[in-house]
């Protein structure tokens, strides 16, 4: 019987029982009630043992090691590979290199000398990285390098792969490289040569930022407390950096004065430099094609030294020996390549407007120029000679306006054209994205950043 009908019960028998005891009955049945309630509530506690007060159970259990001896008895019984890395040294030879990575075999060695795809490793560059796996005896497995001839032709991959039947084979593919954005800043103490490599920037960036800047800051001429700030292009495999590429923006302060300018590729140009407002850096054409010569006949009339008669020298002659590169004054089209009686083997180059220039006696054409060629200033078109009439080498140089000849050494050129307005939005945003750059270099900004850091 419930509790709770028991007390119904007991409830309904007191109607029989007196006053007093009524009233007695009826507080015990209340306290019975409540005693249930009571009994009801402390149901829900937890049964469970405290943890505290459980037993615990240790099981010590003696494990057997294995013994050293047989683990390196083991290893010593099966073959061993080694795969290893070393950076090409100046001056370093095949045999050399070979052996600091620990290569000891004779078949590979003859392989790489023979083999026509594998001898491009004998013309390894410092500074480049070779990987090689190896067995426990330096027979070579496998060899895996980067070939670059540090131009624009995309880097090779080159591999040497010990074959199923262990014999040697080599391939050659174009690598893939990562493009990425470096930017590095410096101060003059001594020259720009010192100050770029303390900070670790190549030569084909230095000579870069030689060239932008050569008509404004005088580099023979720098004063320490100069500072320079630049960003340009690498190109990295593997996490190794493989060339350096094009500045895309520079800065350099000199004397107290700050020239900036943004490399910027017009739409159907080649592309160039320019200062933050938008105007070239680029003068519309070189006084001279040769980089370093001297006049021997300026334009005038003169004494024609074949012919023995008064003639008017139309052009300047540059004497310079037989092979000196030429390069083109101006960007244009090529509109000759080839043998013009007295003129020799001569390059007609048309500019924009009406400006034309030619280049006379010259010994070679360099590869590539032919009629219709695009040529930038500053390009390699050929090579001193002395074909033609000529008595000895040297460069014949003409400028010509509407096809007649002027004097290039006082003639009055134009600047080049300054960007055309459909231009004009991308270049500013190519402006500002390399003025941010800046602000981040200069050393001001880098002190803040260093100063917000160590808050």
């Amino acid at each position: 019987m419930r509790p709770t009908d028991k007390l119904l019960r007991m409830a309904n028998g007191s109607r029989l029982l007196s006053g007093s005891s009524r009233v007695s009955r009826i507080v015990t049945v209340t306290a019975l009630f409540l005693a249930v309630c009571a009994v009801g509530a402390t149901a829900v506690a937890p049964l469970a043992p405290d943890a505290a007060d459980i037993p615990v159970k240790k099981i010590t259990q003696q494990l057997d090691l294995p013994k050293i001896d047989d683990q390196i008895a083991a290893i010593a019984a099966g073959e061993q590979h080694y795969v290893r890395e070393e950076m090409v040294r100046r001056g370093d030879t095949l045999s050399g290199l070979l052996l600091r990575l620990g290569v000891e075999d004779d078949e590979a060695d003859k392989f790489i000398k023979t083999d026509s795809v594998a001898r491009n490793l004998l013309q390894l560059r410092a500074d480049r990285a070779v990987r090689v796996k190896t067995n426990d005896e330096g027979e070579l497995e496998w060899l895996q390098t980067i070939i670059s001839d540090g131009t624009d032709k995309p880097p090779r991959n080159i591999e040497i792969r010990r074959d199923s039947s262990g014999h040697f084979v080599a391939s050659d593919s174009n690598a893939q490289l990562e493009r990425r954005i470096e930017m590095a800043s410096g101060n003059i103490i001594s020259s720009l040569y010192a100050a770029t490599d303390a900070a670790n920037i190549s030569d084909n960036i230095t000579s870069q930022i030689i060239s932008m800047f050569e008509t404004n800051v005088d580099f023979r001429k720098l004063q320490r407390g100069d500072q320079f700030n630049v960003v340009y292009e690498s190109f990295w495999q593997d996490g190794q950096m493989i060339k350096t590429g094009r500045v895309l923006a520079g800065e350099f302060s000199n004397a107290g004065k700050t020239y900036q300018s943004v490399w910027f590729d017009e739409a159907g140009s080649q592309g160039g430099y320019y200062t933050f407002d938008g105007k070239s850096l680029k003068k519309a054409f070189l006084k001279s094609p040769l980089k370093f010569t001297r006049i021997s006949s300026g334009f005038s009339m003169r004494m024609h030294p074949i012919l023995g008669v008064w003639k008017a020298h139309k052009g300047v002659d540059f004497a310079a020996p037989t092979g000196t590169p030429i390069r083109a004054s101006g960007d244009g089209v090529v509109e000759m390549a080839g043998k013009s009686n007295g003129y020799g083997n001569l390059v007609v180059i048309k500019h924009w407007s009406n400006y034309s220039t030619a280049y006379g006696h010259m010994s070679a054409f360099a590869p590539g120029i032919h009629k219709g060629s695009k040529v930038s200033q500053g390009d390699v078109i050929g090579y001193v000679g002395s074909t033609g009439w000529a008595t000895g080498p040297h460069l014949h140089y003409e400028f010509r306006v509407n096809n007649e000849a002027r004097d290039p050494m006082s003639v009055v050129v134009p600047d080049v054209p300054a960007l055309a307005s459909a231009d004009m939005p991308r270049f500013k945003a190519v402006a500002a994205d390399m003025h941010h750059r800046f602000n981040l270099l200069r050393p001001e900004r880098q002190a803040e950043t260093m100063k917000l850091a160590s808050r």
